[in-house]
């Protein structure tokens, strides 16, 4: 390998590690943030924007780790309370695991879809959050679909290519897009940066109300 080479290989490999642990230190601040919306109830709906949900699938799930995590605190450092070091590294550990996922449960309530005069912005966890313009959009409609599991997030033919956020793989409201779009997503790689759309397709929990909301803008 010439010098040149290795050069633009160490590069590289600096930057994605810079871009890791910055998107890492951002999550770990959204934690806290969403924690501290949750403590204030100021979910992140734009002034004159209606929030629709779309955590009912995976609520419980979130619910069950959370409480499971909780309760092998005690267990563990019951077990490991002889050794001081091995008991507070566990319990630091322990603690901030709980406080992670306490944390997600709070963006996916805090962070909902919303709806408003500015387009809709489509959201999904700590990280996701999509501004689609009334330029922009075509048209909307409630589409119920099951896709198969791990299924891509980019649903792609020759005309078009469909950015989907499945919730339990499943999603039930169709955005179409007037013309090819350009969004950011969280990360790099394929699924990741500047991705071009042509349509979204999401998960509401009230798709009837979310769909009338649209026709007030749209």
């Amino acid at each position: 390998m010439s010098v040149e080479t290795q050069t633009r290989h160490d590069a590289s490999f600096g930057l994605r590690t810079w871009r890791f642990l910055k998107r890492a230190l951002l999550l770990e601040l959204s934690i806290y943030a969403n924690i501290g919306r949750f403590i204030a109830r100021r979910p992140a709906i734009p002034r004159g924007a209606v929030g629709f949900s779309y955590h009912k699938p995976v609520l419980t799930v979130l619910i069950i780790f959370i409480a499971l995590s909780a309760f092998e605190l005690p267990i563990v450092d019951l077990i490991v309370h002889r050794w001081p070091a091995v008991r507070i590294a566990f319990l630091i550990l322990g603690i901030w695991g709980v406080t992670w996922m306490f944390g997600l449960l709070c963006a996916y309530l805090l962070r909902p879809h919303t709806v408003g005069p500015d387009g809709i912005r489509v959201r999904q966890g700590l990280e996701i959050d999509v501004a689609l313009s009334w330029d922009d959009i075509a048209s909307v409609a409630r589409n119920k679909r099951v896709d198969e599991p791990k299924s891509p997030r980019f649903e792609e033919t020759d005309a078009s290519r469909i950015l989907v956020f499945r919730m339990q793989d499943e999603t039930d409201i169709e955005i179409e897009l007037e013309r090819p779009i350009v969004v950011r997503l969280p990360g790099g790689g394929a699924k990741g940066g500047e991705q071009t759309i042509t349509g979204v397709r999401i998960w509401v929990d009230d798709p009837r109300g979310f769909v009338d909301e649209v026709r007030k803008h749209l």
